[in-house]
């Protein structure tokens, strides 16, 4: 196994610390998207940071610019991959070569593999973020049998599980851990409040960009192409609203597998002012110019993209789910609204639409309710569980 140069010269660095910490995931865009503020502040604690992940979708590049060693680890999302069995002897391997006083995992199958190997090469104390449990109120019942089986097996390697949800709680004590003592309940990944309560002004603006009337309104959803994120029931709540409403307009924020497939399916139903944009760097910058911020998947952990709009001061449309229900409080901050309620969906949304002081009333309760999710906060909530460890 080798590693670039530039990495090479990093364990060189007097920064270098008497310690090192791994974390874990199936994907480099996972770590970069939600853990770059944790690794750093583990090197500000004096510990060299590595990371062990895929780099299929990218991003890998975002985490070795602030100094962390990474290793290419090819996991598959799905457990069922041929691809996990090298991804398996990759990372034994590398634990085999190195040993780590923490490991903090994170993904389903990456965490498994990476709880099993850690034990089984006597590496230090591991700790397993939860995301999301796979299994969950509704899930299909192949869920419960995989993934609860699963993380049933893998509690006997974990010596610490940090869950973001009130229903993952109860389901983690249900694995038999113990709150305070190797269960821990955090407010997510951590929202930064600053860029998003006063954003760095954008080289573009989408509206003008868009053509985009300053009085019209604009709902935007943040999230991955995958069939999770629901955007067809999105889609299904547009078609029907647009049919009484000219003046709003959707902006679908994202990428992933399934993109062209709702972009053919716009096309051909001809469903109006839906607007793919595709991977954005200045979504701080879109939201400010959004009116509404939706999000209607199936299941979720505690999302960001909620968080990030919360922040910003908007309304939040959301599906009435594990995650979402944690952070939207129905006719409060938003609207809760039933999977496959297609008219409740067109009737929150045109509610928003229509009513410029609802959205503000809303938009201001859900900024103060999102100050206990601050980056700041979760930072010193997750440095607590790491004392423990290190």
């Amino acid at each position: 196994m080798t590693r670039s140069l530039q990495n090479k010269a990093r364990e060189d660095s007097p920064h270098r610390g008497s310690g090192k910490v791994l974390f874990v995931a199936s994907v480099y865009t996972h770590l970069a998207a939600f853990h770059i503020p944790f690794m750093k502040m583990l090197q500000g604690r004096g510990y060299e940071v590595h990371a062990a992940a895929s780099s299929s979708e990218g991003r890998r590049e975002d985490v070795e610019r602030i100094g962390v060693t990474c290793w290419e680890i090819p996991f598959a999302r799905s457990p069922y991959s041929p691809a996990n069995i090298q991804a398996y002897r990759r990372l034994k391997d590398l634990l085999r070569e190195h040993h780590f006083d923490l490991i903090h995992v994170h993904t389903p199958v990456a965490a498994f593999l990476g709880r099993y190997l850690a034990k089984a090469t006597n590496q230090g104390a591991v700790l397993y973020t939860a995301h999301g449990f796979h299994f969950y109120q509704g899930a299909p019942r192949r869920n419960w049998l995989i993934y609860y089986t699963a993380e049933r097996i893998a509690s006997r390697w974990t010596d610490g599980l940090i869950v973001m949800n009130s229903e993952d709680f109860e389901n983690a004590q249900r694995l038999g851990f113990k709150s305070g003592e190797n269960l821990f309940y955090v407010h997510g990944v951590g929202v930064d409040l600053s860029p998003h309560s006063d954003p760095p002004e954008g080289d573009r603006n989408i509206r003008e960009e868009l053509r985009i009337g300053p009085d019209d309104v604009v709902v935007t959803c943040v999230a991955e192409f995958i069939e999770r994120k629901n955007h067809n029931f999105l889609l299904d709540a547009w078609r029907e609203l647009t049919k009484g409403c000219n003046s709003a307009h959707l902006l679908l924020v994202g990428k992933g597998e399934r993109m062209e497939i709702l972009q053919k399916r716009v096309e051909k139903e001809q469903i109006p002012r839906v607007y793919f944009l595709g991977y954005r760097r200045d979504v701080p910058q879109i939201l400010k110019e959004t009116d509404i911020a939706a999000l209607v998947s199936k299941h979720e952990g505690l999302p960001k993209c909620i968080m990030e709009a919360m922040a910003m001061g908007l309304p939040v449309v959301a599906s009435n789910v594990r995650g979402n229900r944690d952070l939207v409080e129905n006719e409060r901050t938003g609207f809760l609204v039933e999977l496959g309620d297609i008219s409740g969906l067109v009737r929150a949304l045109e509610r928003l639409i229509l009513d410029r002081e609802l959205r503000a009333t809303m938009g201001a309760a859900g900024r103060n309710k999102i100050q206990d999710y601050s980056l700041e906060k979760v930072l010193a909530e997750i440095n607590s569980v790491y004392e423990r460890y290190l």
